[in-house]
């Protein structure tokens, strides 16, 4: 198509001239429908392409379309970029990766849902960031504060409004091992949490904990319990270059992106995350991995 050829994205000349030439080949294997179409998609491809060839990553089309690599050139590649901008270029790579690879599912497309920053996870590099940006606080206070939060949310799935309330005897723990806590509230249930971070959780109680008091588990210190209690002491904290903002919105959609690829019973995992409707799952399912359409198969066949 006589679109392709003309176009060139506004990129360096040695980056185009290393990443151009298979983009191009990718547009036109993908057939697209207008040269609107054409200039869209190879412009998407050709940035993450140039993304990818800055950090020292495969270039070839097929590598940069994965729903994996797709997130990783958003979330590292756009930081610039506004949300809406940002979902713009998810919307052009995923229709061009359609285009080229097929459907994600052998027996055709998956249901369409959009993501969110607040709703994207955190990767292991930025939970253990996270965690080495809580445990270099230069107060006890703030060490203990954040730790609490990392716990409650990539352990336990907890958001902000559920953190606020506990007390630290509602963090209870088994003769096994297993560290559970009693969630007050609208949505109250007991969650179990995982063993990963249920030692830093027993190490924030005992911190919190006061001897004849029922102390809060979250600034026991503080008795000022209002809606923006977290955000506050967050503004607080010290930040570490490079580590990325706690937000509980996306701890709990770790938590919940985990669970999903574990393959939990769905019924449990509502229970547990204190879900009465799946909307909460619709706003993760973008971050989900998909199994390799020879296992989507086999477990097709076998249900």
């Amino acid at each position: 198509m006589d679109a392709i050829e003309r176009y060139r994205p506004r990129l360096p000349a040695p980056v185009w001239a290393r990443v151009g030439p298979d983009c191009r080949r990718a547009v036109a294997k993908a057939k697209p429908s207008t040269p609107k179409e054409a200039r869209d998609w190879l412009g998407a491809l050709a940035h993450a392409a140039a993304h990818a060839y800055g950090c020292g990553r495969p270039t070839k089309a097929e590598h940069l379309l994965t729903p994996e690599a797709i997130e990783w050139y958003l979330a590292t590649g756009c930081l610039h970029t506004s949300e809406a901008s940002r979902g713009n270029r998810r919307g052009r790579l995923n229709r061009l990766r359609r285009a080229l690879l097929g459907p994600d599912l052998i027996t055709g497309d998956p249901a369409a849902y959009s993501g969110s920053d607040s709703s994207r996870p955190y990767s292991r590099a930025d939970q253990a960031e996270l965690y080495a940006a809580a445990r270099s606080q230069p107060t006890d206070e703030l060490r203990h504060g954040c730790l609490t939060l990392l716990a409650l949310g990539f352990g336990c799935a907890l958001d902000s409004p559920e953190v606020i309330p506990l007390r630290t005897h509602d963090v209870r723990t088994a003769s096994n091992g297993a560290v559970a806590v009693a969630v007050r509230g609208s949505r109250a249930r007991v969650v179990l949490c995982r063993m990963a971070w249920a030692p830093v959780l027993s190490e924030a109680a005992a911190w919190a904990s006061r001897p004849g008091e029922a102390s809060y588990l979250f600034r026991p210190h503080s008795h000022a319990r209002g809606t923006n209690t977290v955000t506050n002491f967050l503004a607080r904290a010290k930040k570490s270059p490079g580590t990325p903002p706690l937000v509980m919105g996306r701890t709990r959609a770790t938590w919940l992106v985990d669970a999903v690829e574990a393959r939990m019973h769905l019924p449990t995992l509502m229970a547990a995350a204190g879900l009465t409707t799946l909307r909460s799952i619709d706003r993760i399912l973008p971050y989900v991995r998909n199994l390799p359409p020879e296992q989507a198969a086999a477990a097709l066949k076998e249900l």
